[in-house]
């Protein structure tokens, strides 16, 4: 792997092997745009592979987090302090999550949204070879913060700038600020969040500078898998205890003459049509 020139990059693995060795044995790999997103988003991947000999997964945060709201105990602190803070909680999410490995590129917010700009995804795709993993978690293209879909498209590129037959088996797009419950049925992808409630527990809550500095993240998180699980079913008993939802974004990987945004929209539109033959049908007489 390429070696990272930023000097506000910072790379761990928790085991101690070398970075090679912890993206060898990847398979699982989740791209966020800042500290925490990861475990947010893609605790599906961390609890598929915590403690797995054959399983392993690792995460990539794309920038610096200097950047991020604060109040509280933090409201006084530096960008560059919240940024070292922010560096060092995401290690130790690695740690509990028994990640392979975690990458952190440094990079600030503006670059991973100038599309002109092409050095994340140069790391990227650098860091794809490296792990070649058969799952990859991403941020949607239906997501409302503008660093999120930066980072989900800049993460695209890179993917679709592998050889074919060295692209992920599976890519999702995974909810962080807006869920997709609206999604059809038929076009989620239904993420169980097996046992160890415990564990995903610790890793939402690690992350004290954006907690106690005014998000709690882990109630909201938590609760929105309790919520995804419940009300996945209308007339059924519910089948788990904790869900999340992502949409399937292989075929974007699979096929780059598609455009993003018309496959984005062709999910929104399922939901017009579902959501119009509904009303029709129930308000049709005899």
């Amino acid at each position: 792997m390429m070696q990272l020139k930023n000097p506000d990059a910072d790379v761990y693995v928790p085991d101690g092997s070398t970075v090679g060795e912890a993206l060898g044995r990847t398979t699982h790999l989740a791209v966020g745009a800042h500290q925490d997103d990861i475990e947010f988003m893609a605790m599906h991947g961390i609890l598929e592979c915590f403690r797995q000999a054959d399983r392993w997964f690792s995460g990539i945060t794309v920038t610096d987090g200097a950047g991020s709201p604060r109040s509280g105990p933090y409201e006084k602190y530096s960008d560059e302090d919240i940024r070292k803070i922010r560096v060092a909680e995401q290690r130790k999410a690695a740690l509990i999550g028994d990640y392979a490995c975690q990458i952190q590129l440094g990079f600030p917010s503006a670059v991973v949204k100038d599309a002109a700009n092409e050095d994340v995804v140069v790391y990227l795709k650098a860091i794809f070879e490296g792990a070649a993993p058969e799952v990859v978690y991403l941020h949607n293209p239906a997501d409302k913060h503008d660093t999120h879909v930066a980072c989900c498209l800049r993460s695209i590129a890179a993917l679709r700038s592998l050889p074919e037959d060295k692209r992920p088996a599976k890519v999702y797009g995974c909810e962080v600020w807006r869920n997709l419950d609206w999604l059809l049925d038929a076009d989620k992808q239904i993420l169980r969040l097996y046992d160890r409630a415990n564990i995903a527990g610790a890793l939402c809550g690690v992350f004290d500078s954006q907690i106690s500095g005014g998000k709690r993240y882990d109630l909201a998180v938590h609760g929105r898998h309790l919520a995804n699980a419940t009300f996945y079913e209308s007339d059924e008993v519910d089948k788990y205890d904790r869900l999340s939802f992502a949409m399937d974004l292989t075929p974007l990987v699979k096929d780059p003459s598609l455009n993003v945004a018309d496959f984005t929209l062709g999910l929104l539109r399922n939901m017009k049509d579902d959501i119009t033959d509904r009303i029709v049908r129930m308000n049709r007489k005899g």
